[in-house]
C-alpha cells in the first residue's frame, strides 16, 4: 500500500491546484512519491504546466479585520496574502479574501500558517501528552497509537490556520488551506499566506 500523510495531499494540492480526491489518487498511483505524483496529474491534464509553489510570489496584499464589541477586548488582525502578479494583487476577490481570512484568524487564534513551521518539538511534547492520558486512561497499547494520530491531527486543526475549518461556512466549506488553493486555482498562480499578527487590546 501506498504509504503517503495528509502533509503530502495538502502540498499536491497546493502544487498542482487540483482537489483533494485527484491528489489522493495521483499519490495512490505514484506509490507515495510527490514528483511522480504530480506529473500524473499534468498527464491527465490536471495540473498546470509548472509547480506553483516554484514561482515566485513576490506581490500580494495585506487582509485587515477588527472586531469591537462592548465588554470585549477590541481584536485587530492584519494578513500577508502574496501572489506573483500586481494584476491578481488588485483585483477585488484577492483583497476579499486577504480580508475573509483576516476575520477567520480573530474567530480563530492560530500559531502558525502551515505544518512547516511548526517546531517538532512542540508536536512530540503533545505526543507524549497523549501517550500518556491514554495510558493512564487504561486504553491498551495496540489502540493508543490510533488515538494519538487523532488527537495530533486534531491538535493541528487548532493551531495551524491551513488546517482550520474556514469559520463562515456560507462562504466556503473547507479549510483555509483549501480556501487559498481554490483561489490559487482560479486565479492561476501561487497564492499563499505569508504571515500574520493577531492583537487583542483590553485582555
Amino acid at each position: 500500500m501506498a504509504e503517503f500523510t495528509a502533509k503530502d495531499i495538502q502540498k499536491l494540492r497546493h502544487d498542482a491546484g487540483v482537489g483533494m480526491m485527484d491528489a489522493k489518487n495521483a499519490l495512490t498511483d505514484a506509490a507515495g512519491d510527490l514528483d511522480e505524483a504530480f506529473d500524473l496529474l499534468r498527464e491527465r491534464g490536471q495540473a498546470k504546466m509548472a509547480k506553483r509553489a516554484d514561482r515566485e510570489a513576490s506581490e500580494g496584499t495585506i487582509g485587515t479585520y477588527i472586531h469591537m464589541q462592548a465588554d470585549r477586548p477590541v481584536l485587530g488582525v492584519l494578513v500577508q496574502l502574496a501572489c506573483e502578479t500586481d494584476f491578481v494583487a488588485k483585483s477585488d476577490d484577492f483583497r476579499q479574501i486577504a480580508d475573509d481570512i483576516a476575520m477567520h484568524i480573530s474567530w480563530s487564534n492560530p500559531s502558525w500558517v502551515t505544518r512547516d513551521q511548526v517546531d517538532e518539538g512542540d508536536v512530540a511534547k503533545e505526543r507524549e501528552l497523549i501517550v500518556r492520558q491514554a495510558a493512564a486512561d487504561g486504553k491498551p497499547e495496540q489502540v493508543i497509537e490510533r488515538i494519538v494520530e487523532g488527537k495530533i491531527e486534531s491538535w493541528y486543526g487548532q493551531h495551524v490556520l491551513y488546517d482550520q475549518e474556514f469559520v463562515n461556512t456560507e462562504m466556503f466549506e473547507g479549510l483555509v488551506g483549501d480556501l487559498v488553493g481554490e483561489l490559487a486555482s482560479k486565479m492561476g498562480e501561487n497564492i499563499s499566506v505569508k504571515n500574520f499578527a493577531r492583537i487583542a487590546v483590553g485582555e
